[in-house]
This record gives structure tokens, sequence and C-alpha cells, in this order.
């Protein structure tokens, strides 16, 4: 079988008529095609005059074109023999007692999952509420700002990424990063997920994919436990002997030598306790910022040009990023097309945003964080926890900011820019549940970054029109783009000078985002069966 890429095709031309095309690149008779799928689908609008989709398909050829093709050097830019995609080989591991995941996000889940089939019976502890139950107490919370501290945007079944714009496009070359996307299909994620260049799930698809793959864990001989959170574990001569939990019905204690720890960036109760214990942690660098909308029509205009609207296409998003002269960069996050901007908090008396989007991406507005790079020293502490810190400062204030409230403070960006107080939106109302209160968000963030913001936008406004409109509204504050700690680990993926740790995931500071998460997942969880047998 061959890969085939760079094969154009007209927005209003069919699909079926790909395998022609690509025999014509190839100089072959379509009937030399015995069969074809799609590999990869993209969308092209370098050129606003000329917008249309890019694909590659895999086909298969007789086997005489096949060689024929192979042996052509004018071919070799865009053909290739794909890549054959095995399936994976599990050793079953032996355990004294059933191996523990904490934190039923990604990096849990797919982890909970390759221990349950391997037989090894894991039990899956999240503090959070199962996802149907997860999802009624967050509509509460933008509903009626009641909040519960272990069920919301970042803690429960799915993980931070269940309200999100469940996008599955990851930086990162894992090769497992092919086994999350089939995993997930195969979860009832949109199959279409497998070889669009940009693919999302929308939290509305994520949420039934993750019901999906915990019943599997169960199905496979897993345990799954909510309302389970971490308190404390047991260690014996450098080795886990155990964990406790709290429950609904008290503490619970779990007899272990396995702990994989996949907390999420959210977990600062769990950060505290590993430090009281002496496990090794230390601060790394993150972001915070802000979440600017737009309206998506006018970012479809400024992406696709005369061809904005046209059915075929999906809402357009955008990716930026500038590097200033004052050493900070300042980027676009997790943009979210035709999405709504968030109440993400998860304690009391502390305002966070985050973007959300269903799959049809079809709201109104399109958002994105803007976000401004922080680094270790710009804390006045050597405390690894000095970061949790800065961020949890910040959301306070900007509680105090909205009334004490979780209304969020927002600013128009160009009241921002000159750093006028506004009393106001425009044509682009804001759309943070539960709402919003005009506000200074010079007083709010702190000078290096507002100043970093700033630079930002003038820049971006030079790359895409939208972030000329100054009507724009800026909400604040958005803290929790990444973990502020990482728990270092040696090359057996456990943690320094604790055997039996294996933290993992994002809130470890090993991922960034589902699919790199859920990857790292897999391969802590490969990594405990392996060292099981030593």
């Amino acid at each position: 079988m061959l890969k085939v890429s760079q094969i154009g095709l007209d927005l209003d031309a069919p699909e079926d008529i790909l395998p022609e095309l690509a025999a014509q690149k190839l100089r072959l008779a379509p009937g030399q095609i015995q069969s074809w799928r799609i590999a990869q689908k993209s969308v092209d609008a370098r050129k606003k005059s000329d917008v249309h989709f890019v694909y590659s398909l895999y086909l298969m050829l007789t086997p005489k074109a096949e060689r024929r093709v192979l042996a052509n050097p004018r071919l070799e830019k865009f053909v290739r023999p794909a890549a054959e995609e095995k399936p994976q080989t599990l050793i079953a591991g032996r355990f004294a007692e059933p191996p523990v995941v904490v934190g039923a996000g990604p990096a849990g889940l797919f982890a909970a999952l390759i221990l349950a089939k391997a037989g090894a019976c894991p039990i899956l502890l999240e503090r959070g509420a199962d996802v149907d139950q997860r999802t009624h107490l967050v509509k509460e919370f933008w509903q009626r700002g009641k909040l519960n501290p272990a069920s919301n945007v970042q803690f429960g079944e799915g993980g931070a990424g269940a309200f999100s714009d469940g996008k599955l496009t990851t930086g990162t070359h894992d090769p497992m990063n092919r086994q999350v996307l089939h995993e997930l299909a195969a979860a009832g994620a949109p199959a279409e997920i497998l070889y669009l260049a940009k693919p999302h799930v929308g939290t509305d698809k994520l949420r039934l994919a993750v019901k999906n793959l915990r019943r599997r864990i169960i199905a496979l001989g897993g345990t799954v436990l909510f309302e389970h959170q971490l308190t404390n574990i047991s260690i014996k001569n450098g080795a886990v002997a155990g964990l406790s939990a709290i429950t609904p019905h008290g503490e619970q204690q779990f007899a272990t030598a396995n702990i994989i720890l996949a907390p999420g960036h959210s977990a600062r109760d769990t950060f505290r306790m590993l430090n009281a214990i002496g496990v090794p942690l230390e601060p790394k660098p993150f972001a915070i910022g802000v979440r600017a909308e737009h309206l998506q029509s006018d970012l479809n205009r400024a992406q696709y040009g005369d061809f904005a609207g046209h059915p075929k296409l999906p809402p357009a998003d955008y990716k930026l990023v500038t590097h200033l002269d004052n050493g900070r960069t300042v980027y676009s996050f997790c943009m979210c097309p035709g999405g709504q901007v968030v109440a993400a908090a998860s304690e009391a008396g502390g305002v966070v945003t985050n973007g959300m989007s269903y799959h049809a991406r079809s709201g109104l507005n399109a958002n994105a964080a803007l976000l401004v790079s922080v680094n270790p020293n710009d804390f006045a502490s050597d405390s690894p926890l000095a970061g949790i810190d800065f961020q949890r400062r910040i959301e306070k204030a900007a509680y105090q900011m909205a009334g004490e409230s979780y209304y969020a403070p927002c600013q128009m960006a160009g009241d921002f820019l000159m750093k006028r107080t506004g009393h106001g939106f425009g044509h682009i109302k804001p759309s943070y549940a539960p709402g919003v209160v005009p506000a200074d968000l010079h007083a709010l963030l702190p000078d290096f970054v507002a100043a970093s913001l700033a630079q930002g936008i003038r820049a971006f406004g030079q790359r895409l029109a939208v972030y000329q409109d100054m009507e724009a509204p800026l909400t604040a504050p958005e803290t929790r783009s990444s973990s502020p700690v990482r728990i270092p680990r040696d090359a057996t993926r456990q943690s320094i000078g604790l055997t039996g740790l294996y933290p993992c995931g994002e809130g470890a500071g090993y991922a960034g985002g589902i699919v790199s998460a859920a990857a790292d997942g897999i391969r802590t969880a490969l990594a405990v069966l392996q060292n099981s047998l030593l």
C-alpha cells in the first residue's frame, strides 16, 4: 500500500473523484487502483483566491503498478510506502495487589485501559463525579454560581479536556498518538478524527467517548471509583506501599506497590501533599493571560476571503505566536472556533477562564487564550509550589474585582491598549458564563503580563485582521493552561527516589493536551507492566 500526498480538490468537487485525481498524478489508469481511503484532509487557504482541500490517500495498487510508481524518481516527493499499523502486543505484568491509577483525565483513562487490556485489573480513582453528574454540576455552577470543589471544569471524569474544544492536535510525534485516535474513534468519537489534519471532538462528543472508555476498562476487569480523592501515599523502605483516599463513606486504604499518578494541572492539594511527604517536585514554566473573542464570521472572512461561508469549509481557526524584545513569548492557545468562554474555577473565591466548543462549532464567537510566558524566576520564592501561589493570587484578585462573584473581569481590546477603564462592550458580546463585569485588566494582571499582552495584540493585528477590532472582549484571567509543577521521573518513569510512583500526564508536567497526555498514560502503563517483571 502507498501513501500519496498533495492531491488538491476544489471545494465543490465530490470526494468520489479522488482516485481519478490520484491516478492522474501517478500516471496510472484508474483500474490500477484496487482500493483507497483518506489518510489526511486539510484546508489550504494560503491564497484567498484559491481556497481548496488537500488530501493524502492510502492506495492499494496492482503489484506491477506499485513497482512502477516506486521506481519513478519524479514521484518521490509525494509517494511513499504506507507505514504499517501493527496491533499492540501487551505483556502480562505480575502484581501482588492491583495497580492504582489516580485521575481519570486522558492520561489516567488510557493508562487504566492499557493495564486492563493486559489483565492487571487496575483500580482507577477519580476525585470528581462521573461525566454525566459532573456535567450537571458544572452547569449549576455556570447558571447559579454554586461551585463544587471536587467536580467542576478541572476535576471529574474526562479531566479538564472534557470541557474544552476537544482538540486532538499535538506538537509531539509520538507513535502512540495514532493509537489514541483509534481508541477514541472506537469509543464513539467521530471517525473523521483519524484523517483530519486538525482533528477535534468537541465537548459533547468527547463526553460520550469518555464514558465508553470507562465502560471498556470495567469490562476488561478494571474498577472505576468516583468521588475518591487521593490524600496520602504510604511509603516503606523507599517504595510505595499503598495510598489513602477520602470517599463519600470516609477514608479508605488501598494496598498497592504501583501508583500511576495522573492528577491534572489543577490538583494543587495533591502537589502540596507530595511536597509534604518528600516526593521531589520542581517548578516549571507556564503561561497566563486572557481569553480574546471575535466574531466567527469575521474570522472566516479573514482566513477564507470570498470563500467564507462555503458550506464545506469548517469554521476558521488560527494559531499565532510572537517573541518580544523583553524575552517573553505571547501566543494563542486552545483556540475554539464557534465556541464560548466558560468559568473554570476549582477553588472557592477564585475566577478562572477557559474556552469550550461543541462538535458543530456553531457559536457566534471565536475565542482563544492569549498567553504570556511565565518562568520560575518570576517568583520571589524557591518553593516548587510558588507558581501555584502566583496563579492563586491572580484568581483571587479577579474574584474580588468582580464583586466577590464568579463573574469575570472583562475589557475591550481598545480600552486595554489605551489603558482606559471600560464601561461596556460593543458589537462583540462576551460569551463567558455566568457573566462579566467591565474592569481594568491592567489593575488585575502583573505588569509584565499586561505589557506583553498589549505588544502581542498589536503584533497579531498586523497578521490577522480580527486583532485590529478594538471592540474584541478580553476576559480574564486565564491561569490554568498548563501545570506550574513537574514531578521529576527517571528513565523507568518512576518518581526520583520512590519506587512504584509513576507521575504522568499534563499535571505531572509531561504533556500538553488530550492526545499527548493520553500517549504519556499509555507509555507509563507499559512501563508499569515491564517493571513488574523485574
